[in-house]
């Protein structure tokens, strides 16, 4: 009976540690768009989050997901190259967790690395293909490469998957390469 409650205390306390992580992470990507945090306080959260996912042992059952918060808290410190390791981890583990391809796509892109962004949302695509977003991140990505029909394609599909992605393109930079494209434009209703 004891080591049964050992065991159950354990489990309770690794979960309340990761929702302590994801916690910090959450405070920090909540309202990112419309109230960004300040970089130190930013920072200092997703420092936080790190410290409590290094206190969980190695061998739980939820590595994946301690591998995709770390990565996300490197992410959130705009340490791209060492969100990149921990992501890949995640992905060897759950190749079918879509946040985890959006994630290493998005890191990827902003180490430069333009072809591996888009090998990873090729595979997120595979394994969620009825998701908008990932169609649209292809969308940004083929276009940022200059593969105006392949851009063209992915963006038509999201727009099937989810109408109001359309929106969101007037104001994608990512898409400024293949703004005057006929495809582009017949596909938007752009006007030039």
């Amino acid at each position: 009976m004891r080591i049964d409650a050992v065991t159950n205390y354990q489990r309770i306390r690794r979960q309340q540690i990761m929702r302590e992580a994801e916690g910090y992470l959450d405070l920090i990507i909540a309202f990112s768009d419309q109230w960004p945090l300040d970089e130190k306080l930013r920072d200092c959260l997703a420092r936080r989050a790190l410290d409590a996912l290094q206190s969980l042992p190695t061998c739980t059952g939820q590595r994946a997901n301690i591998l995709y918060l770390t990565g996300q808290a490197y992410r959130a410190m705009e340490r791209y190259r060492e969100a990149i390791p921990p992501l890949e981890s995640a992905a060897v583990l759950e190749p079918d967790n879509l946040l985890i391809w959006l994630a290493l796509g998005w890191c990827y892109k902003r180490t430069s690395r333009l072809d591996l962004a888009i090998q990873s949302l090729e595979k997120g695509c595979k394994a969620s293909p009825d998701e908008a977003i990932v169609h649209y991140n292809l969308a940004c990505y083929w276009s940022l490469a200059g593969k105006t029909k392949r851009a063209v394609r992915y963006l038509s599909k999201s727009f099937d998957i989810d109408a109001s992605y359309r929106e969101l393109v007037a104001n994608e930079s990512d898409f400024d390469p293949i703004r005057d494209q006929p495809d582009f434009q017949s596909l938007t209703g752009a006007i030039v």
